[in-house]
């Protein structure tokens, strides 16, 4: 048997539970015999995405003694569209250069 953590996280408050598991369990296995899923009704049973220690991994990976399983929530934005949407409001404030993208240069010196 191995020690294993299985982590949620909201804005505002995370579930960490302890589960001890088979040797050769996965992640998925650690997770539903947790019972997270029944303490956290908004995680997705069907839509699971996990990671081990900040690294997204399938749900077939086998776990190790002391591994963190972590869920992760949907992204509510594509970080591309925002990325793109921030550099266009600066350059639109003048705060970026409108050909390269960089900084603007203070004239006022």
């Amino acid at each position: 048997m191995i020690n294993v953590e299985v982590v949620f996280a909201l804005p505002t408050s995370a579930t960490s539970l302890q589960v001890t598991v088979p040797v050769g369990s996965t992640a998925e296995e650690a997770v539903i015999k947790s019972g997270i899923l029944e303490k956290c009704p908004q995680i997705d049973a069907s839509k699971l995405t996990l990671g081990v220690w900040n690294r997204t991994c399938k749900l077939t990976q086998v776990l190790e003694q002391g591994d963190r399983v972590e869920i992760y929530r949907p992204l509510i934005a594509d970080p591309k569209d925002a990325r793109r949407k921030r550099a266009e409001k600066a350059k639109d404030e003048g705060r970026a250069n409108k050909i390269t993208g960089g900084r603007a240069l203070d004239k006022a010196k």
